[in-house]
């Protein structure tokens, strides 16, 4: 592994870590079927890393092997400094790992501030009776946690919303809600599943600006996948490139957007 000590300024001021996350030749078969071959990449601490590719390139199957979902038959996944072995998803979430998903996944019937509450659920100590009752350290508990999604709701502009149901907002707004939720559980690395697609040009524009101050004053890490390479460009510190299961790029997006591999691939053409 890398020295995590390691420091490198990007062009914008903000330190990029040593290395977070290992990918060491992961292999993923579902059947006779390959999702994945061989394909080795780190996360470094505080950097965006984007994973692109065209449909059916692997990219979901690799989010869900960083997020213990899936176990590789072969390669090794190491997270900050030790080889992770199997785990069950309450696990992962422990580890400081959190995700959005691609298919919208909330609780309709329930308020924003609900929906969120839940990403603390990891981090609740008392039994279930005491929540239950709402009574002593239950009770302490809950309004320390309840401060704490506060303020992810004001840092994410969604105060006029808090006591909506989740079921009667529009599309990019349960994003938000999505979004909110995965930091309530304070990962220090964040998984974001195409987190604009299906948006406009201005819930497009908000996301950005949302993802990039999440990495800028959280300091959070954060790996995603997006199909919106303007998006991916302008966001990301290094980009993996998949197609059909293998990696055929890597590195800054400078350096991705002259890789001849992936112009073929899925740019199309060049870009300057």
């Amino acid at each position: 592994m890398n020295d995590m000590s390691q420091a490198a300024p990007t062009a914008d001021g903000r330190k990029i870590g040593g290395v977070l996350m290992e990918m060491k030749n992961i292999t993923l078969r579902f059947g006779g079927v390959k999702a994945i071959t061989d394909i080795s990449f780190d996360i470094r601490e505080g950097e965006i890393r984007a994973i692109i590719g065209p449909n059916g390139a692997g990219k979901s199957s690799m989010l869900n092997v960083i997020s213990g979902f899936y176990t590789p038959q072969e390669g090794e996944v190491w997270f900050r400094g030790q080889r992770r072995q199997p785990m069950k998803p309450y696990e992962v979430a422990r580890q400081g790992i959190a995700r959005t998903f691609q298919n919208i996944a909330l609780f309709d019937g329930m308020t924003v501030l609900d929906n969120i509450m839940t990403g603390r659920l990891t981090m609740m100590k008392s039994g279930l009776l005491a929540q239950a009752l709402w009574w002593g350290r239950a009770e302490a508990e809950e309004v320390a946690h309840r401060a704490q999604v506060e303020k992810i709701i004001d840092f994410l502009e969604i105060q006029a919303i808090r006591k909506t149901p989740v079921g009667r907002l529009p599309y990019g707004l349960k994003k938000r809600v999505e979004l909110a939720r995965a930091l309530a559980a304070e990962p220090k690395l964040l998984l974001l599943d195409e987190p604009m697609a299906g948006m406009n040009v201005e819930e497009k524009e908000d996301m950005s600006r949302f993802i990039l101050d999440v990495n800028d004053e959280f300091g959070t890490t954060i790996a995603l996948i997006e199909h919106d390479m303007g998006v991916v460009m302008d966001l990301s510190d290094r980009v993996v490139v998949m197609d059909y299961g293998k990696k055929i790029g890597d590195g800054t997006p400078a350096e991705v957007r002259a890789n001849q591999d992936v112009i073929d691939a899925y740019l199309g053409v060049a870009h300057d």
